[in-house]
């Protein structure tokens, strides 16, 4: 793999992970906005933006760029998250021009009133949508009372008030800022030719009005209010399952326990050969019982996730946290801390032969820290994970310590249960 990188005059990043021997070219523009850099008058823009670059430029409609995406045989998409909104296609080769032409012209929609107010309609039902499907907007609702002030509280979709309240003059203004050149990267990865992407870019790209650096809202990272555990809940009678969601913190982007963190994670919360796995899956008790760990920028946490039968989420939370804290008081044995390192490092390595996937490694990584990492560097750092490291972690991070939890289905949570207490 060959690694390559250059700036247009404006300010944006053209960056190729060029690999011989690929058969497809996969590229995509990383605009660094999200959920985060939005206010209260905002809130839900970056997201409602990225449904309206495919309405259409101010001389191709929708429908012309769906069309030209299937002609091309490409698979296009787009994603909004906190930190980034992404616009990818994966192509042939001989694609590469046209797709990087065409998502170049939608960085630049027309941002049509009328458009506006239909996919308002979209985008509001969307909503409702979340909130009625498992966990019934739990996970948003955890992250809301665990970041609390902190800009990462914001949920990618807005609310309800949000959106019906965004005029189509703020979505405007928030494009022109935040898809500065200086705030977007290029990135392509596989087969690529790079001195036609950097063609492709100066014509597409070259006259993009400059503008200052985007500043990003940062906040510390931040425990629950005063260390202490909170716990709410979501009521819905009609529901199968109850569904857990539970946030403690963890280490951010720019800490390198993030590394340790995620192989801890699989150790704990796989969705296969974990001590949550074993511990409640494997008898049938809980229908998932996962563990993940999150980094952004500033903040990161350990997200936990359950469903199983209502009467049994206090008790199989309990458990969880009791599987917590005999692993930071114990420690992680040599055997598990092999087979996690092996997962991890299949995934890299299976991840790594996929120009599609290694898209967004690549392009996520430069984006938020204009540095580059290869599938070789990523694998030396799992497999250079030992059980001090872990260990470490664990002893900064403990998962059975303050949290926050969120409960949505039809049990009727008490802020005093034992599951509540429990995690203190």
């Amino acid at each position: 793999m060959k690694f390559v990188h250059e700036r247009l005059d404006n300010g944006l990043d053209v960056i190729a992970e060029i690999t011989d021997g690929a058969l497809s070219t996969s590229v995509g523009f990383f605009v660094k906005t999200g959920a985060r850099d939005e206010s209260d008058a905002i809130w839900g823009a970056s997201h409602f933006l990225e449904h309206m670059v495919f309405k259409g430029t101010h001389d191709l409609s929708g429908d012309e760029i769906n069309r030209r995406f299937d002609w091309m045989g490409a698979a296009a998409n787009a994603f909004t998250s906190e930190e980034d909104t992404v616009y990818h296609a994966a192509v042939l080769p001989e694609q590469q021009h046209e797709a990087v032409s065409l998502l170049a012209r939608m960085m630049r929609p027309a941002l049509r009133e009328e458009d506006f107010t239909t996919e308002k309609l979209v985008i509001l039902e969307e909503i409702r949508m979340y909130d009625d499907q498992p966990p019934f907007g739990a996970d948003d609702r955890c992250r809301a009372a665990f970041f609390g002030r902190h800009p990462l509280a914001r949920s990618v979709l807005g609310t309800v008030a949000s959106i019906e309240a965004l005029p189509v003059e703020a979505m405007r203004e928030y494009h022109r800022r935040r898809y500065a050149p200086g705030n977007i990267v290029l990135a392509a990865t596989g087969a690529v030719d790079f001195a036609a992407l950097l063609e492709s870019a100066r014509r597409h790209c070259g006259d993009w009005e400059p503008l200052a650096s985007a500043d990003r809202t940062t906040a510390p990272g931040r425990h629950p209010p005063d260390g202490r555990s909170t716990i709410e809940s979501i009521t819905r009678p009609a529901a199968t399952l109850e569904y857990a969601v539970r946030m403690s913190a963890g280490p951010a982007g720019n800490d390198d326990d993030r590394y340790a963190a995620k192989l801890l994670a699989v150790i704990l919360g796989d969705d296969s050969g974990s001590r949550l796995y074993w511990s409640l899956v494997d008898s049938g008790e809980a229908e998932q019982a996962s563990c993940h760990h999150h980094d952004f920028l500033d903040a990161g946490f350990f997200a936990t996730q359950l469903s199983c039968d209502a009467e049994d989420v206090e008790p199989l939370l309990s458990r969880i946290v009791d599987v917590y804290a005999t692993t930071a008081s114990a420690g992680i044995e040599a055997a598990e801390l092999e087979q996690a390192r092996n997962k991890l490092a299949g995934r890299v390595v299976l991840g790594g032969e996929r120009p599609r996937r290694r898209l967004f490694s690549v392009g996520l990584e430069w984006a938020h820290t204009g540095g580059y990492r290869s599938v070789a560097d990523d694998l030396r750092i799992v497999e250079g994970l030992g059980l001090e490291d872990v260990h470490r972690m664990l002893a900064r991070w403990p998962l059975h310590g303050p949290s926050a939890t969120v409960l949505a289905g039809p049990h009727s949570a008490d802020a005093s249960a034992p599951a509540a207490a429990k995690a203190e």
